[in-house]
């Protein structure tokens, strides 16, 4: 990825901005010269250079460009001597400086103005940048979370978004800008004498490999420091996350060791990339000042031997405009090693924009309908359904199952057996490896994600909620859903009673994850949240197995209410909170091993059984 492609891709709403910044740079460039030429006639009249009387040239009897500006440049010299005759070298001495006031006034505004017009992109692209970002995690599949680290996604928004703001985005201006002053003075310096410019483009070359010997190695080395910066955030991040278990088994001095060896090397690897960094403006400095000597030296000879088609007062109007570009220069030079900077942030974020989304939606999207005849032979299907994270690990293996509309069916099985992955193949979490699954009828596969999950309601193990209020977590997914539907869905999961024992009921902030609510209470607002949607399909992963007696008690009532009427897939370790289920499946090593109600699985006296006989 190189620079004009990330400008292709980020600017082109803002060309409106760029135009308006381009043509005032190029504006406050041209007013700068012409602030500049005031030295030219000081300088002649206060060392006398000036002592041919000139006479005044009619500009319409003047033909061609090179003939007319020397006539315009004729009748300058011509009117100020001319006020220099009527008012004397001190008036002459006053207009210049009034002259050169103006210039520079324009000038100072224009630049502004060019400012001004560059902030707006400026912002614009960063948000642009993190909106497509923060847009293209939540549209990500689950899979790309599993392989990823959290710490490094929440680097690369935070942390590397703001590397590119001050280096890439920074150094926009003076790409913007810098160039056109250096192209502008560099033209004016070939009209006032090719000789000397050649002379010193022959020169430049050699400081500009110096410069960029330097930067060789800088993309490298901060692409390095953002991935450690990635470590310490996801390092930080799982601290906080499991700080009850690191003070449990008295882990801190471990986890400060290693945190300290991470931070470290973070350090080292700054302190090599900053050095660099801040060597572009004192190396480019110190170049241009030889280039001056140089000039000055070379310049001055050619004056002194006669042998130069300028004389004094141009020649240092001349080492004015030169010594003016070396600013912008070592700005352009600040900015390449910026760029180098962000672009290795910029590949980071990258990684993530580019990911593709394996979850693909249909060209021509089909439509669901569940039927209302409860005896329809089968509402979802699993037919020859085998699925892989990896193309070499096979987790589930050639599944097929008939669930009816209505019906409760259960999943049990050691860890590991592939209960809760043949759960997420329904909402197309994940996408089949091979063979399909249907929903009435129709290929999961052939429905957009958004109208498949819908569908579908979730209660996990761990109730996901957010730091907000108790309504906003219960209408979560729902729109324009009224108070008295969020209170009765509350009623339902018995949470109505300990929501309105809160300062402010409903509107009563619940803290980060929920974490002002005991794990009964914040599963059964995640029931809540289910029951206002209302979905035809529920599917239920552990929802009571992290919970004490008395609220296993609560949330099961809660739960049986919510899976009246409705197709239920319960993933459950407690084999005695799923022995109503209407078809019980034990799973193992990725296969259905047995199905049945539960009398009929003990009478088997099988692998169900077994199971049952462990947990007593």
């Amino acid at each position: 990825m190189n620079f004009i492609g990330l400008l292709k891709r980020f600017v082109p709403p803002y060309k409106k901005e760029v135009v308006l910044n381009v043509v005032f740079n190029l504006l406050s460039t041209v007013l700068s010269l012409f602030s500049f030429a005031a030295i030219i006639p000081v300088l002649r009249i206060l060392f006398g250079i000036e002592t041919e009387v000139l006479s005044a040239v009619d500009l319409h009897n003047v033909s061609g460009i090179e003939d007319w500006l020397s006539a315009l440049k004729n009748n300058l010299f011509w009117w100020l001597q001319e006020q220099q005759t009527a008012g004397g070298q001190g008036w002459m001495l006053l207009l210049l400086g009034l002259f050169l006031i103006l210039m520079t006034f324009l000038k100072c505004l224009t630049a502004w103005l060019a400012s001004y017009y560059m902030i707006p992109i400026r912002t614009g692209v960063l948000r642009d940048l993190r909106q497509q970002l923060y847009e293209k995690i939540v549209g990500l599949p689950i899979g790309f979370f599993t392989e990823e680290r959290k710490g490094d996604i929440m680097s690369r928004m935070t942390s590397d978004v703001q590397e590119v703001e001050n280096s890439i985005m920074a150094s926009l201006d003076m790409l913007l800008k810098d160039p056109i002053m250096i192209l502008i003075y560099l033209i004016t310096l070939f009209c006032l004498s090719w000789k000397l410019t050649l002379f010193v483009l022959f020169l430049l070359p050699i400081s500009g490999w110096l410069i960029g010997k330097i930067g060789k190695s800088l993309k490298r080395k901060s692409k390095q420091g953002q991935e450690q910066t990635g470590e310490i955030v996801t390092q930080i991040e799982e601290t906080l996350g499991g700080l009850r278990v690191v003070k449990a088994f008295n882990a801190e001095q471990k986890l400060i060791e290693r945190f300290q060896q991470l931070n470290n090397a973070t350090r080292r690897t700054f302190n090599r990339i900053n050095r660099r960094y801040t060597l572009a403006h004192p190396m480019s400095e110190f170049l241009g000042t030889v280039l001056i000597a140089i000039l000055l030296w070379y310049g001055g000879s050619l004056i002194l031997a006669d042998n130069s088609s300028i004389d004094a007062s141009v020649f240092i109007y001349y080492l004015v405009i030169f010594y003016s570009i070396i600013n912008p220069a070592k700005d352009l030079t600040k900015a390449s090693y910026g760029i180098r900077k962000g672009m290795a942030s910029m590949e980071r974020i990258d990684r993530i924009l580019q990911t593709p989304d394996n979850i693909k939606e249909p060209i021509v999207p089909k439509q669901i309908k569940i039927a209302e005849d409860p005896s329809q032979e089968s509402l979802i299907c699993y037919q020859d359904v085998s699925f892989s994270y990896r193309d070499d690990v096979e987790v589930l293996h050639d599944i097929n199952l008939n669930i009816k509309r209505g019906q409760t069916v259960a999943f049990v099985g050691q860890s590991g057996a592939g209960k809760t992955t043949l759960a997420d193949l329904l909402p197309r979490f994940y996408d089949v490896s091979s063979g399909s699954i249907t929903i009435g009828g129709v290929d999961i596969r052939d429905v957009h994600t958004h109208d498949l999950r819908q569908l579908m309601g979730n209660v996990n193990q761990e109730a996901i909620l957010f730091n907000d209020t108790f309504y906003n977590n219960i209408t979560f997914g729902v729109e324009h859903a009224t108070m008295d539907e969020v209170i009765a869905a509350a009623r339902t999961a018995n949470a109505h009673d300990f929501i309105m024992a809160t300062p402010d009921g409903y509107n009563t902030m619940i803290g980060d994850r929920g974490s002002r609510l005991s794990g009964g209470q914040r599963q059964r607002i995640s029931i809540a949240r289910a029951i206002l949607k209302n979905p035809p399909i529920l599917i239920l992963d552990e929802a009571t197995s992290a919970l004490d007696t008395e609220n296993e008690k609560l949330v099961q009532e809660a739960l049986d209410h919510l899976m009246k009427k409705r197709t239920t897939l319960v993933i459950a370790h407690r084999l005695s909170t799923i022995k109503n289920a209407d078809l019980i499946c034990v799973m193992q090593n990725g296969r259905i091993v047995e199905s049945g109600t539960h009398e009929q699985l003990i009478e088997q006296g099988g692998y169900y059984t077994r199971l049952v006989n462990m947990q007593q």
